[in-house]
């Protein structure tokens, strides 16, 4: 991870009033990587489960860093090296110094699934009345949070903070570095199980997003009863598919097959087949609204929202259509997924291609089962699998569907070569180590 540092003087001040220590040299970026870094940038020298940054610092200098953050002296090194107990705890408390410059909203968001799409929508949304910053790809850690932080400057007028966590006291820790004014919680769902262990783990989890914001304002999904039932000290805007929410909301099926939104009485036809889009639709609508956007900007805002790539995203290869879902994958998103495959109307086949879910611990079979067990009762045409977990998928699947697992990707490539023809709906799903893209480009590069 990387990033240029735009105010160097600002943040000179900043970095030694909370570090205590003088730099030598102003600092122009931040990396985390030895490989990414550039000359006069501050390297990060984190100590992971594989590999102990300390052990690139020769590199470090060698490419014009300026300084390195560490919690071990190399004294055999000509380059400043600032030391401390935990580099990526300092990191934190310099971002949360840089974060307390700023007097505007800033909207944390996480949750089981949608994190990302929710943010990105919301992102879309807000533009048409703040200047917006936001997450960049996958900086929602506790080291990507921070350097997301920093790259907030003047300009902006608003804040969109994605908050992941795959251990328990990870999202308090998030919200103590960014001191979020607003927070929505997308849903609680058994997706990282093998960090948590159970879903009320997940639960007290993602509830540390509301229990910070007791100053602020908590964007509730009613729809989801494990965030329903969290309980909130602050003001609580409500959103769901029930008339009491302060947003309530109803989806109506066109004869096309598209959803158009009935949100608190205004009609937002989104065109979209896609389920999971609408229910992100619902939360930033109630945010988006919350925070004075006008109504007919978040509906033009929703109507020409292009989904990101991997993110049931469709796509045209003559006449076959493409569902390119291979962001990632857990229980409650491929379920959905499977019913935005088959929501699809006109003629062809509908096939499923799906890769393993990762980090579901003693539950992985179990879950994977459900998945197959979902793709029968939907009548689905075919089902292809591959990795070491969905065998358990391809082992529920009956009623005379076409399917076969595979445990390469060239050879489910070269099968599905030969199984694709015109008309075909086709989903590709799996978790983000499964690189289920490559099969896309396989069966379509050509």
């Amino acid at each position: 991870m990387r990033i240029d540092i735009k105010y160097p003087e600002r943040f000179t001040a900043i970095f030694e009033t909370v570090t205590g220590n003088k730099l030598h040299h102003p600092v122009l970026g931040i990396t985390t990587d030895s490989r990414e870094i550039q000359e006069n940038d501050l390297y990060i020298a984190l100590i992971g489960e594989r590999v102990d940054g300390h052990s690139f610092i020769g590199n470090v200098e060698n490419s014009g860093a300026t300084a390195a953050l560490v919690s071990q002296i190399d004294e055999s090194l000509g380059l400043q090296q600032i030391v401390c107990d935990n580099p990526l705890i300092m990191i934190g408390n310099i971002a949360n110094a840089w974060r307390k410059q700023f007097d505007i909203p800033v909207i944390g968001i996480t949750g089981s699934n949608g994190k990302t799409s929710t943010k990105d929508l919301l992102v879309h949304v807000l533009q048409s009345s703040y200047n917006v910053h936001a997450t960049q790809g996958n900086f929602n850690t506790t080291i990507g949070l921070p350097l997301t932080l920093l790259q907030m400057n003047n300009e902006h007028s608003i804040s969109i903070l994605e908050m992941g966590a795959s251990v328990p006291g990870e999202i308090d820790v998030l919200c103590r570095i960014a001191q979020p004014t607003h927070g929505v919680i997308t849903n609680i769902a058994p997706a990282h199980l093998e960090g948590f262990g159970s879903i009320e783990t997940i639960t007290q989890e993602k509830g540390a997003l509301f229990r910070s914001l007791e100053n602020g304002i908590s964007f509730v999904n009613l729809a989801d009863d494990k965030v329903a039932g969290i309980r909130i000290s602050g003001k609580i805007i409500t959103f769901g598919l029930t008339p009491e929410c302060d947003f309530p909301a109803d989806i109506h099926q066109e004869n096309n097959g598209s959803l158009t939104l009935i949100l608190d009485s205004h009609d937002i036809p989104t065109g979209s087949q896609n389920l999971s889009f609408i229910k992100n639709s619902i939360a930033v609508t109630a945010i988006a609204v919350t925070l004075g956007v006008e109504w007919n900007n978040v509906i033009e805002r929703i109507q020409s929202f292009t989904p990101t790539s991997g993110r049931c995203q469709v796509k045209q290869f003559d006449d076959i259509t493409v569902i390119d879902d291979t962001y990632n994958a857990n229980l409650i998103s491929s379920l959905a997924a499977l019913d935005y495959l088959k929501s699809f109307s006109g003629n062809g086949r509908r096939i499923f291609v799906f890769g393993d879910m990762f980090e579901l611990g003693a539950t992985s079979h179990e879950q994977h089962r459900k998945i197959g067990k979902k793709c029968t009762e939907l009548e689905l045409d075919g089902v292809f699998t591959l990795g070491q977990n969905t065998i358990y998928t391809d082992s529920m699947i009956n009623n005379g569907i076409d399917h076969k697992h595979f445990e390469s990707h060239d050879e489910l490539i070269h099968s599905l070569k030969e199984i694709v023809h015109s008309g075909d709906k086709i989903l590709f799903k799996g978790s983000r180590g499964m690189a289920m893209e490559k099969v896309i480009q396989g069966v379509f590069a050509d």
